[in-house]
């Protein structure tokens, strides 16, 4: 099944490009390469606000990193038109790096960010897997709970 059309079984409307919070561009392409600048997680418009460990469960942020791939995809499927191109000429999730803002003692960092790898591996199919890195940080922009950034291949 193509991604367009798994986004459409699973009811998923991809948001439009988000604004930058600072001195950046939502993404950069360089040859086949698309690399997607991080997103926070945002619940009802605003920055989703917690640390994993104190204020948040490892469900909720888990819920929290599902949104941000969404959010991913609809900064690559601009990416993709800009190039004339669909969601469905993506030919590889290459990488993904996620930062939970948790405590010194919170170690389940990388199963925050399964909601985000899982979700890629459902609409992409085989090629939605990914390396990836997940790291524990002391803080993020505007208190949000998760940022992920991705890289992406596009078919020739």
């Amino acid at each position: 099944m193509s991604a367009l059309a798994k986004l459409k079984q699973l009811g998923i409307t991809l948001p439009p490009v988000a604004t930058p919070a600072a001195a950046y561009v939502p993404y950069v392409q360089t040859g086949q390469l698309i690399f997607i600048s991080g997103n926070i997680a945002r619940k009802d418009g605003k920055a989703w606000v917690g640390q994993l460990g104190l204020t948040m469960e490892t469900d909720e942020g888990k819920e929290a990193a599902r949104s941000i791939a969404i959010a991913l995809m609809g900064t690559l499927q601009a990416a993709c038109q800009a190039s004339g191109k669909t969601l469905d000429d993506v030919k590889r999730i290459v990488k993904v790096l996620s930062l939970v803002n948790s405590t010194p003692t919170y170690t389940e960092q990388h199963l925050v960010t399964n909601g985000c790898s899982e979700l890629l591996g459902e609409v992409f199919g085989d090629a939605g897997q990914h390396a990836r890195s997940a790291f524990g940080v002391a803080q993020l922009p505007m208190g949000a709970c998760v940022e992920i950034e991705l890289i992406a291949e596009l078919k020739a």
